[in-house]
């Protein structure tokens, strides 16, 4: 968001496009009822939610630990049978349902009761056995005191391949008045001029979050991949694959990127 707060275009921007921050679950709400145009989704989302496209070349995404999605417990995966989660993102709570149904988490068969809850981690482990944890909550979390499971890591350990939570989508309806190349340059051109201004960025963030900024820094450039390559799109395919395995989507809609014909998935 670097432009549309901090760049050179900043004023230009508050122009052309109406700013409003929430989690990424209600920013999918709020593409689903047309109350917003645009938004960061989470991946599971796109699956369910109809007319929408994809801004290419941009995601949320991890290569290997993320940090920021952690399960947090006080005892081993295969004693866990309640687990507290933060919905503020459901692919994250899709992705741990994934883990634990693959048995890549516990070898147990059983699939534990998910709990909605806040992110409290003390309250969180007060009512189930782990907690799931996202954003800058646990950033924070002490792994010396607890077990720790990076979803995104095992993810990767598991399956070879880069893990997609989010990623910028638009309703088709609204690109029909506005140049879908220079929206798409828009959002990208923030991304990478953020990308330049990390330093910045830990600075004003961590006093917020509660670590360095040199650790703020590293999570930003290094925990995230704000790209969208092949390889990560294949990562991107298999987690729709198997969350339709899992009955967690019905469908699987091919990605469809702005300005270009839908991705269909392999396999």
């Amino acid at each position: 968001m670097w432009d549309f707060e901090h760049g050179e275009r900043a004023r230009e921007l508050a122009g052309e496009f109406k700013v409003s921050y929430t989690v990424p679950s209600l920013c999918a709400e709020a593409l689903r009822t047309g109350d917003a145009d645009i938004g960061i989704i989470p991946a599971i989302s796109y699956q369910t939610i109809p007319d929408l496209v994809v801004i290419p070349d941009i995601a949320i995404a991890a290569r290997g630990a993320v940090r920021s999605i952690l399960l947090v417990s006080e005892k081993p995966a295969s004693e866990i049978t309640r687990v507290a989660v933060d919905t503020s993102s459901r692919t994250s709570v899709a992705l741990l349902e994934i883990l634990f149904r693959k048995r890549w988490l516990s070898k147990h068969e059983a699939m534990p009761k998910f709990v909605p809850m806040q992110p409290d981690l003390g309250a969180m482990l007060r009512a189930c056995d782990a907690a799931l944890l996202i954003g800058d909550p646990a950033l924070t979390v002490d792994r010396n005191r607890y077990h720790v499971v990076d979803l995104a890591e095992l993810w990767s350990e598991k399956t070879g391949k880069p893990f997609v939570f989010a990623f910028w989508a638009v309703r088709k309806r609204a690109l029909a008045t506005h140049d879908p190349a220079e929206v798409s340059r828009t959002f990208q051109r923030s991304r990478d001029n953020g990308l330049a201004n990390v330093k910045a960025i830990a600075k004003q963030w961590a006093p917020r979050v509660g670590i360095s900024e040199s650790g703020v820094a590293s999570y930003l450039a290094k925990s995230i991949s704000y790209s969208l390559p092949a390889e990560t799109i294949s990562g991107l395919e298999l987690f729709f694959e198997l969350a339709r395995e899992f009955k967690l989507t019905t469908t699987v809609r091919p990605v469809e990127f702005i300005g270009a014909a839908a991705i269909p998935l392999s396999g």
